[in-house]
């Protein structure tokens, strides 16, 4: 190995080492942050489905396909024990 591939392996490892020094405390905030942002999404994509009057629903309703693998999991974490949905029946 050559001295500019260990300088090269020597950085990538350093780096490595200091992302995880700095993310590792954080990560389960992170992990929260991006969890949230995602039933947001949901919601919002959901939300003329659910009664909520929303003027992008006609660009949202695209999204469906999108969102309906993840369904089940958001409205279990949203606290409801069935799908809200009347054409959405997952579990």
């Amino acid at each position: 190995m050559s001295l500019p591939e260990r300088w090269r392996t020597a950085r990538a490892r350093l780096g490595a080492g200091l992302r995880e020094f700095y993310a590792a405390p954080y990560r389960r905030t992170f992990a929260r942050a991006q969890r949230d942002e995602e039933d947001l999404f949901m919601m919002l994509v959901l939300s003329e489905a659910l009664g909520v009057p929303n003027p992008a629903s006609y660009y949202t309703v695209e999204l469906l396909p999108v969102v309906y693998d993840r369904f089940h999991d958001w409205h279990r974490r949203m606290g409801m024990e069935r799908s809200p949905l009347e054409h959405i029946s997952c579990c």
